[in-house]
């Protein structure tokens, strides 16, 4: 069985960093990209990032380049979103969700889905 386990969200301060974990099971992890995504109460599904795990080629979103980065540990089949100077409109439920094909991917290329995690940036 597939599954998909988002953790590390939570409340934060604006400015503040957070790194949420993607722990990937049931499946060949090396073969499928890895994206995340989030969305906020009214808002549509957001694209954050993406990767590759099997030549760990990397996409950020515009809106977030240059504050969030991706990686993966491939031994503990994990992917990580690594969240710096961040903002109240940051708040979102975070996803991941996995994807046969490579590369920058839409929301509806990706198969597998995690439950989310609530992140809340607020003073």
């Amino acid at each position: 069985e597939v599954q998909l386990v988002e953790s590390g969200g939570g409340l934060v301060q604006p400015g503040g960093s957070l790194t949420l974990s993607c722990a990937a099971s049931g499946f060949t992890f090396d073969d499928y990209t890895i994206g995340w995504f989030r969305q906020a109460p009214g808002k549509e599904r957001e694209g954050l990032s993406s990767i590759t795990i099997s030549d760990s080629d990397t996409y950020i979103a515009d809106a977030v380049k240059g504050r969030f980065t991706t990686s993966s540990d491939n031994a503990k089949n994990t992917v990580y979103l690594e969240m710096h100077s961040l903002k109240p409109e940051d708040t979102a439920v975070y996803y991941c969700a996995a994807a046969f094909d490579p590369g920058w991917l839409g929301a509806e290329e990706y198969h597998h889905w995690g439950q989310g995690t609530q992140v809340t940036v607020s003073s």
